[in-house]
């Protein structure tokens, strides 16, 4: 282990304990109360944004007027653009402060998702829409590290809480709200609304962050060129990694292409690293085993996320359901989180265990997918109700527990310490959290697609011609269909497309319940993991009990 990471063994948990409630405001004023909810706020409106795009990339396919192919590129280059700037804002955030970016960022964010709509040509549209998402990837990782540098350590569960309900709702309320717009308003407002939201949170930031000075250059200024590196690699890895199943992965020279040259830029950015030094990177500080045991757990988390995000909509999808009738399927998840979140955080305050919750959360999803996994071909809406009510009190445990876990951790490895130490913490886990949602929804896609491969072909094993079954239906859906189509050849072949059709809904269905037991099994390793956690040598109780008991006498500034 290096110098630099045994060193942060050396203060004890009480003489860390003490450091951050002096670190930390013991009053919560007016000021960082709009700062917190600003960048809270933040967080949703990126998440909400990126779920919309997604959800509306076959109105933007019709708007624009391009092919699959050419439509498959519109979801990746927002969410490429996200990769890129989730490192590179440590850097811009280590020189120039929170506000500057933030501000500038939520106005260039703004304006180009008012505009998005307007633009029909292709390439104009890509290159707004990555600058859009180079804006919202800003929002993200400044934000838990700002509420934390700025929460009395007694409410910070329930920041905790509002920060994991922001995210987790403005997942599972897109659907509903998409599905609202498209009937009622257009299909514009996919852009629009998180242009309408965005100005709130820069009226937050503006007066409830404090600005900071520029860093002046020093003789260990900050290599713009290792970020650089580094960030591009990641972005083109993602990319290669988002179209792999349509390219047909190493069979495809453009996959080829596109891993190799992010894995060179990423190495390339590495030995940068380690040739030079670099003030706000500390990549020892990364070195403990529950940092890394988090890491996994997000990881995963981020996939579990997917039986809401991709496998509930598609059972429905795949029977003809528009998306103003999908949305009451998930947002069940969404509407109870906000009691649940402090509840929980109630909890946390009383000294509850961080893991236990986590491992709590798993088992409640795992028990939802498991009852999931009871789905027909004619299950609706209705059908999912009452598992995703108990969905919504999983994800709300998973997620406060994963993310009050890392705080703690983050504090009881010296974190707020030193600058860089909660930069790298933060960057890593933020990176953690874009790959494990992006490459577990291209495996979760790659996955379901090879299933339902397995299922059809084992459905046609038992459907084909010369089967007495099978021609005993053609003939009895072809008499039906004969008075309707220009002739028996027409309604022969009209009968055969339908049976093709019902065994697609029944080959999507089972590979649908393989997906359910898939992410069941992923809580389930959760949490083992969870079970592998060393435990936090504090909680939050006393945490708050040491900075009441540290606090100045009245009157006296710290």
């Amino acid at each position: 282990m290096s110098s630099a990471t045994a060193a942060i063994y050396q203060p004890s948990p009480m003489q860390l304990a003490r450091g951050v409630a002096r670190a930390v405001p013991g009053e919560l004023s007016k000021s960082p109360l709009l700062g917190i909810l600003g960048v809270i706020l933040g967080a949703g409106i990126v998440t909400l944004a990126g779920r919309l795009l997604s959800l509306g990339v076959t109105d933007l396919k019709g708007h624009l007027g391009v092919s699959y192919d050419d439509g498959a590129w519109i979801g990746t280059a927002f969410n490429a653009a996200l990769v890129f700037i989730g490192p590179f804002t440590v850097y811009l955030g280590g020189l120039l402060g929170p506000r500057r970016i933030l501000l500038f960022a939520a106005g260039t964010f703004t304006l180009v998702s008012v505009l998005l709509p307007f633009i029909h040509n292709y390439g104009l549209f890509i290159a707004a829409l990555v600058l859009a998402g180079l804006a919202a990837g800003t929002f993200y990782p400044l934000t838990l590290t700002f509420a934390l540098r700025n929460t009395p350590l007694r409410l910070l569960p329930y920041t905790i809480a509002l920060y994991a309900t922001c995210v987790d709702s403005s997942v599972n309320a897109a659907p509903t709200l998409h599905g609202w717009c498209r009937d009622n308003l257009s299909w514009q407002w996919m852009f629009w609304m998180p242009a309408v939201i965005t100005p709130v949170m820069m009226a937050c930031i503006y007066w409830g962050i404090p600005s900071t000075p520029t860093s002046k250059r020093s003789a260990a200024t900050p290599s713009f060129a290792g970020f650089l590196y580094v960030s591009a690699g990641l972005a083109v890895l993602y990319t290669a990694f988002d179209q792999g199943e349509r390219l047909d992965w190493w069979r495809s020279g453009l996959f080829t292409s596109l891993v190799l040259s992010g894995s060179f830029l990423v190495l390339c950015g590495i030995l940068r690293r380690l040739l030079g030094p670099n003030p706000l990177v500390e990549l020892p500080y990364l070195r403990f085993r529950n940092t890394l045991l988090l890491g996994v757990i997000l990881f995963i988390f981020r996939f579990v996320l997917l039986s809401t995000i991709i496998l509930i909509p598609t059972s429905l999808a795949v029977q003809g359901f528009e998306a103003n009738q999908i949305g009451p399927a998930v947002i069940w998840t969404a509407l109870p989180q906000l009691p649940i979140a402090f509840a929980i955080a109630f909890l946390l305050s009383r000294n509850a265990d961080s893991r236990l919750i986590t491992a709590t959360g798993f088992a409640l999803i795992a028990l939802a997918c498991f009852l999931n996994a009871q789905l027909t071909s004619a299950w609706s809406a209705e059908s999912y109700f009452r598992t995703e009510v108990l969905m919504a009190v999983g994800q709300s445990f998973a997620f406060i527990g994963l993310v009050s876990s890392i705080i703690l951790q983050g504090l009881f490895t010296g974190g707020l310490s030193k600058p860089q130490w909660i930069l790298t913490f933060s960057a890593f886990f933020h990176v953690v959290r874009l790959f494990g949602g992006d490459i577990g929804a291209v495996y979760m896609g790659h996955f379901t697609a090879q299933r339902e491969k397995v299922h059809s072909n084992l459905i046609g094993l038992h459907v084909g011609v010369g089967n007495w079954a099978t021609d005993a239906n053609i003939r009895r859906m072809g008499t039906v269909l004969y008075a309707k189509s220009a002739g028996l050849g027409a309604a022969t072949a009209r009968t055969v497309e339908i049976i093709g059709e019902r065994i697609r809904l029944q080959s999507v269905t089972l590979a649908l319940i393989d997906g359910f037991c898939l992410v069941a099994l992923a809580c389930v390793i959760g949490i083992l993991l969870a079970a592998c956690l060393r435990e936090s040598p504090l909680k939050f109780g006393d945490l708050a009990d040491i900075q009441r008991t540290s606090a100045p006498p009245p009157g006296v500034r710290r």
